[in-house]
């Protein structure tokens, strides 16, 4: 396979708007050839007509490598990206894609699984509920909170599983969210994967609190590694190694790391894999990952999204 960062384009076989602002594209190799491998849950990243570099989460089959699809949110007040894509990509375009990657695997041998998505953060589920339905895997079931029927794709595949999906309109109203407590109350032997909003996503960690942490599952969109306009710069100094390292504001811990010529481990740089984990020696950190505990965070941190907490200049890393 070959390497995650190395691009390879992949023909526009069919591009369909299949919700509001949320648009299909399914992908095949130029030459007709199978695609790489993938399992449930797996990403690639593509580089979009106007140069950007998104993640995206495989939507289809993984049994089926005559193609696959992504579904992509158009995010007007984005960097551009999305936008791109909706309005810019059609059948027959080319567009460059990495090999698949998985952060966000079905892991575990659970006697069920409890799916949580939240708007466009079905897509990774989606390819679950393929994989779970032709691989004779366990029983599922999946809560889908949109905004409106309109906001909800693949609204008529997942009509066919009677049952098995609770799907549940807010209006955009917090009065009116769903109830999740009910759900997430016992664990019951049960796997939990999540994927939505941050907020959604931060909800459920709350509510999860009591379940065994591997048998909670979360995808992140990138929401937590983007700057926000209360960043400010602040040093990291290496307990082992003696270094330190200014983290400019907009830049990661991660990133600040890299560029300094440190080469810490990383996955899914969005606080959701716990790869990059790393003790924290001195200092208040600003958390923002859904990996650690409370009882974690006084001895760790995730570099990849958080950062040094307001009034704190400097963080004391064990690196």
């Amino acid at each position: 396979m070959p390497d995650a960062e190395d691009f390879h384009p992949l023909r526009v076989a069919a591009a369909r708007r299949i919700a509001l602002d949320i648009h299909r594209f399914d992908l095949v190799h130029p030459d007709g050839a199978a695609l790489p491998p993938f399992t449930a849950g797996a990403h690639v990243k593509v580089r979009t007509p106007n140069g950007l570099v998104r993640r995206y989460s495989l939507c289809s089959d993984p049994a089926d490598l005559s193609a696959c699809a992504i579904a992509v949110k158009r995010e007007e007040g984005g960097q551009g990206g999305s936008v791109a894509l909706c309005d810019g990509l059609r059948e027959g375009d080319l567009l460059p894609c990495t090999a698949p990657r998985n952060d966000f695997p079905l892991k575990g041998r659970p006697v069920s699984r409890v799916f949580i998505a939240g708007g466009i953060g079905i897509t990774p589920i989606m390819s679950m509920i393929r994989e779970l339905e032709g691989g004779g895997g366990p029983p599922w079931k999946l809560w889908y909170l949109t905004r409106s029927p309109a906001h909800t794709a693949f609204a008529e595949e997942l009509a066919a599983y009677r049952g098995k999906v609770v799907v549940h309109h807010d209006g955009g109203d917090p009065d009116r969210a769903f109830d999740l407590w009910p759900v997430l109350e016992q664990p019951k032997g049960r796997h939990l994967h999540c994927c939505g909003p941050r907020g959604l996503m931060q909800a459920v960690r709350d509510m999860t609190g009591h379940w065994p942490a591997s048998a909670v599952h979360f995808e992140d969109f990138g929401g937590a590694a983007k700057p926000r306009p209360e960043d400010l710069p602040f040093r990291l100094r290496l307990a082992r190694s003696g270094g330190g390292v200014d983290v400019p504001a907009g830049t990661t811990m991660l990133d600040a790391l890299r560029a300094a010529g440190h080469a810490p481990a990383s996955s899914c740089e969005t606080g959701t894999c716990g790869t990059c984990r790393t003790g924290l020696l001195s200092g208040a950190a600003d958390h923002r990952d859904l990996v650690l505990m409370e009882h974690e965070k006084a001895g760790w941190i995730m570099p990849c999204v958080s950062r040094a907490a307001p009034g704190c200049d400097e963080l004391v890393l064990d690196l």
